[in-house]
Parts: structure tokens; sequence; C-alpha cells
């Protein structure tokens, strides 16, 4: 943090104990936030808190104290994932800004206006938007502030979407707990390690975010050493006060940290198999001590950024006022003694500058001085030191405290509806129309792009189907023309969409649908399902990190339902795995498998301007005989499997509840490792 602080920084953002996507690091405690702002505040840079994770049921309380611990601190703003904990920390603490984390994936112009609407103030926008896409986000609703990530890592997965790392051990990349396994080999197209991007460096586009309308340029670091931090922050302060990052900057940066040198993929729009690297030895010995050293020379010594302007007043027989102004605040100290007549020399303008402008080790730096003397009184140089040290001292206290939040006392269990009777029918998700007749009885959402063919569709509703559209998790620079196919399917008589994201919701309102949640709006808790409600979602497939236990024990205002059977999505990505040709994401074809060290297979497929990376087995939950009183609805995910004679063979399975040769049961039985609570 000071780090950043004394190389220019304007803004950090730091992490709790807990509710942190970076819970690995050290992270600050409630005293060590509380010092954090005041230090900050001192020199006119903010703290933002990332309590950017999802909340379950058990934890929300302990969350929104966090909060209100912020709060407290002066925090001034937080960064949220989880939707349900936003309805809270509105009705506690209403005043207090909040910033959508880019874990809640938004990465088009409706997404953005959404949350907009919900009362953030600012969105952080996904890594892998290019320039002319945040430009159209700024354009469809200048009332939000951006906030781009500029330097850092790049995930292979969209932030929140990746559930990799919490299916094969447990760690939840939602929960701050990734393990990462995008940086281990992974085979794919002759490339050992397909899925590890290099990291983001996209410092020279700084001018021209900052002319599109981004108010805020993001470094990724704080699992980084202090070093890195500080490099980076000095390389995007010279970026965007000088136009350019010079070479020695540039190189510094490079050897602190690299994954064989750096990517602009996603902002230039160039993605493709340049954008991926790995960390090797080479990387890891470049940074010498040498190096090291001079980065931490230079957040050694405290750095004089705010302007403050003096004005003394010395009359004989009274005592000494000194008046410090920053520009929005004025402090006026007096002196502990009377100022007396001079026997030899009095004091002059000259010698009381002299003594106020020694503002060293101090974040203040004298940008004018006046003075009302009578040229008759004596003052001592230690008199003058002193009195500029409480005036300054008074000035910090001042500048210290920027805001006054009230904080309300919210009793949350009042804040949830009644729980809804499970009136909600099964759910059949499919890539095409080709679903077999059994699956009549269920709602049957189907793949926009397997939703081409108008006259089977309206042959389909005339015989029973209960059609409904399953719009993608990601829209990459294709939200319109998402929202204008999903026009056409309203008009010829599909009436429920099922939405993975923010915008899609969004859309779906807009355009007269029944709203369903998909796994992709990660609601994780009741709270999360009562801003469904309220929403207008009817239904919802509640997040995969969920155990069941977990999910029996929501209450739930609107019916949730889990997967009973289908190959999870484990990774969601703009670009395709490395070994893939540069820019063609539809080349890969859907019989390629990416495979691990344990020479387990997950298969690969690659749309126009995404790929999805499924689990090697099937979710395969077995479901108790005649179970009338279910409180959960089931969902059966038809993901790779194509054909009708292949689906209805995975339905006879399941309906003998076994026969499935490798399977897994998914989080539902285990769950996901749980934060420690302090």
């Amino acid at each position: 943090m000071i780090a950043a602080v004394r190389c220019g920084a304007d803004a950090v953002y730091i992490g709790a104990k807990t509710f942190s996507a970076r819970a690995g690091a050290h992270n600050f405690d409630e005293d060590e936030m509380r010092e954090c702002v005041r230090y900050c505040h001192e020199r006119g840079v903010k703290v933002h808190l990332a309590l950017n994770t999802l909340i379950f049921d058990d934890e929300m309380h302990t969350a929104l104290e966090l909060a209100k611990s912020a709060a407290r601190a002066d925090i001034d703003a937080l960064i949220i994932q989880d939707i349900g904990l936003v309805s809270l920390i509105k009705k506690a603490i209403p005043d207090l800004p909040l910033h959508a984390s880019t874990q809640m994936t938004v990465h088009t112009p409706r997404g953005a206006k959404a949350l907009y609407e919900m009362g953030f103030e600012r969105v952080v926008v996904s890594r892998e938007l290019s320039l002319e896409e945040i430009k159209k986000i700024r354009e469809f609703c200048p009332e939000v502030e951006l906030e781009a990530f500029v330097h850092g890592a790049l995930c292979m997965c969209v932030s929140g979407q990746c559930y990799f790392s919490a299916m094969l051990g447990g760690r939840s990349a939602n929960r701050g707990m990734c393990a990462q396994p995008c940086r281990l080999p992974m085979q794919f197209g002759g490339n050992d390690h397909a899925l590890s991007l290099k990291d983001n460096g996209s410092l020279q586009y700084l001018r021209e975010l900052q002319e599109i309308g981004v108010a805020s340029a993001k470094i990724e670091g704080r699992m980084k050493r202090p070093e890195y931090v500080a490099a980076a922050t000095a390389a995007a302060k010279e970026a965007r006060d000088l136009g350019i990052i010079r070479p020695d900057t540039q190189e510094k940066l490079r050897s602190v940290f690299s994954r064989t040198g750096f990517t602009d993929g996603y902002l230039s729009g160039k993605i493709g198999e340049d954008m991926f690297g790995y960390r090797r030895r080479d990387d890891v010995v470049t940074a010498d001590n040498k190096l090291l050293k001079e980065l931490r020379a230079s957040y050694k010594d405290e750095t004089q950024r705010v302007a403050v302007r003096f004005h003394l007043t010395v009359k004989t027989g009274e005592r000494m006022t000194l008046s410090a102004d920053d520009g929005e605040r004025v402090v006026t100290v007096e002196s502990a003694d009377i100022a007396e007549k001079a026997v030899n020399v009095p004091l002059s303008a000259e010698r009381a500058e002299q003594s106020l402008r020694k503002t060293g080790n101090t974040p203040y730096f004298v940008e004018e001085i006046t003075t009302d003397l009578d040229g008759e009184a004596a003052v001592s140089a230690a008199a003058l030191n002193a009195l500029r040290r409480d005036a300054l001292d008074a000035l910090s206290k001042k500048r210290a405290v920027s805001h006054h939040y009230t904080i309300n006392e919210i009793d949350i269990e009042d804040m949830l509806g009644e729980s809804a009777e499970n009136s909600a029918i099964d759910w059949v998700c499919s890539q095409n129309l080709a679903i077999p007749e059994e699956c009549k009885a269920s709602r049957c959402f189907v793949a926009l792009d397997g939703l081409a063919d108008a006259e089977k569709i309206k042959t389909m509703l005339d015989g029973g189907y209960l059609l409904g559209i399953e719009v993608p998790r990601v829209m990459f620079g294709n939200e319109q023309q998402v929202f204008d196919k999903l026009k056409e399917l309203r008009q010829i008589g599909v009436t429920d969409l099922l939405a993975h994201n923010i915008a899609a919701a969004y859309m779906g309102r807009e355009l007269g649908f029944t709203v369903h949640a998909g796994f992709g709006m990660n609601l994780a808790n009741s709270w999360s399902l009562n801003w469904a409600k309220e929403y207008g979602i009817v239904d919802a497939e509640v997040s995969v990190e969920l155990s069941e236990k977990q999910i029996e024990r929501l209450r739930k205002c609107i019916p949730v339902g889990m997967i009973r059977y289908g190959y999870l999505p484990l990774m969601i990505s703009r670009n395709a795995p490395a070994g893939a040709p540069a820019g063609k994401n539809e080349s890969c074809k859907t019989d390629q498998f990416l495979q691990d060290r344990k020479n387990e297979k997950f298969r690969v497929e690659t749309k126009e301007t995404y790929t999805e990376i499924f689990n090697c087995v099937p979710i395969f939950m077995p479901q108790e005989k005649n179970n009338e009183n279910r409180s959960v609805f089931n969902i059966i995910r038809f993901s790779v499997e194509n054909s009708v004679d292949n689906k209805e063979k995975i339905l006879e399975k399941l309906r003998e509840n076994h026969g499935f040769e490798r399977f897994t049961h998914g989080l539902y039985t285990r769950g996901v490792k749980n934060f420690t609570i302090f």
C-alpha cells in the first residue's frame, strides 16, 4: 500500500481478512484497515475495500458487519460481487458508494446500465474487452463510472465464471481461493501450457481510455511484492502524465515480474495464441538485487504530494497563529507562548518562510506563505517549527475523515420474503432443438445459436414443447445482435428466457420475457434469491458451488433448481486455448480435448466469440424414488450430447438412477472450502 501511494497511485484497493478474492494475501484486519485509510486520506488517496466474493447464508451477518467496519474506517467505496449483499448494504449504509466487481462479469452496455440502475456508482469491466467495446458501454450508460484493468495477471476464464479450481479441489475462484490450475501444464494442440496467459500490459492505452471516459485505470497486484507495485504504479503514472513509458521504466516492469513478456491482446482486439505465456526460470531470476534495491528506494521516503498554503500571524504580546489551507480545508493553531518584543532582531517574513517550508518527511509541500507580522516580535526557530508541526498534524486529522456515513441497524432476516412452494417444473437445457419427446413435461431451454429454424420452433411450440431461450453466458461485442435475435424469437411465440448474467436478465425484462436465472448468475444465498424475486426472476438454478445441504437450507422465496445431470463448463473464455490458430476460434472442433497432468481429458468447444471447457466427467445426482415433497427442482444439461438418440440413452440411465461408468457429484456433496472467520 505504501509503495503504491508513494509511487503515485490516486487510489488503492485492499482486501480484508475474509470475503476477499485474494484470500491468500496477508490482507487487512480492522485496525490495519483504519490505519490504511487514515494514511491514504492524509495524502489525498482513496481506499476501496474489495468485498468481492460470493457469500453463503451463514456468513451474511459477518459480511455485513465487515462492511460496517469499513464504513467506520471511512472507506471510500466497496467493491462487491455478491448481489445478495448489495441490498443489505444499501439498507444498512445507504451513502456508502458501491463498485461492481469484475467478478460480476460485466462486459456489455446493458449489463453496466442494469447495475447503475441498481445503485452501483462504478463498474469494473471485464478484462476481455477491447477499447471499442468499452467505448460502447460508456456511450450507452454515461452515468456510471467505468474502471478498467491496465496491468497485471490475466485469467484464462472470464472473471466470476470459473469453476475449474473449485471442481478439481474445492478451492473456489469465486471465494478468493483459486488454486490456479490454468497455470499448470495443460496439453492442447501441441502446447503444454495451453491455458496460461501472459500478464496484461496495456499501460500505453491510458490516455485513450481517459478520452473514452474511463474514470479509473486499475493495476492488479495484491499477491505481488511491493517492488512490483512500485514499478507498475510508476509506469502507469508516466503513461498518463507523459503519454509514454520510458524504456528504462518498461524494462524495470518487465524484469520485476513477467510471464515471458506482456500482452495487450484484449484491449487492442488482437486475440490469439500470442497472448499465452507462463512463468519460466528466466522470468523468475530477472529481478536481481540491484533492481529490487532501486525499486525499494523509490518508495523508501515520503512523497510530498499535497499542496498547502500557510498564513502566519505574529503580534507582540499575543499568541502566534498559523493557518494551513489545502484548498478544501483550513485549520488554525495557536502557539503555546506569547510573542515577546525583540531585544535584537525581530522576526522577518524571510526567516518565517524559511522555517515554515521545512515540511520534509510529511506528505505536504508549501505552495504559498503569507504573513502578518508587526515587525517587533522575537520568535525562535523552534517555536515556528512546533507551530508548523501542530498545523500540519491538525490538517492531517481533518483530511483523514472524508465521510460521515450513516450506519443503520437492520435485521437481515426480516428482509427475506416467505418461502415459496416449489411450483417450478424441471428444466432440460440443450444446445439444439434435438430434444426427446419425453422432455415435453419439462421446460426446455435451447442455446440461442441453436434456435435458427423458426418453422421448427413453431412446430415444437404447437406440439406442446415448453421452449425457452438460454442466452449465452458471455456476449463479447455482440449484445445488440443477441438482443435483436431475442426480439425475433419473442415475436414468434417464445416466452421464457434463461439468463446467466445481469445483461441477459435486463434484456429479458425489456422484451417482456419470463426470466429465469442460470448458474452463471452465481445466486449463492437467500438474499440473492430475494433480489432475484424483486427483479422479476421467477425461479433460479443456484450457484453450482453450493452443497446440497446448503441448497436445502436456503430461504426459497422463488423455486430453485440444481443439476441432476450434465457436463459442467469449468471455464468460459474469450480466447481459445493456445495451439488454436490465432484469432480463429471457430477452427476448434468439438472433438478436441484439453489434457491435464493426470491425463484427464476436458472437452473444448469453441464458438465464434467464446470457448467453453467442460469437465471430464458429468455431474450425476441420484434421486429418491417417489419424492413428491422435494424442495428443489431438477435440471438436466445436455451440452456435449447432440443427437436425440444419445439424449434418450442418458434419460434412460437417469430413470434407472444409475448406469454411468464415470461421474461426479460435483460440489453438491462436498461443497467448497470455507473462509476462516476472524
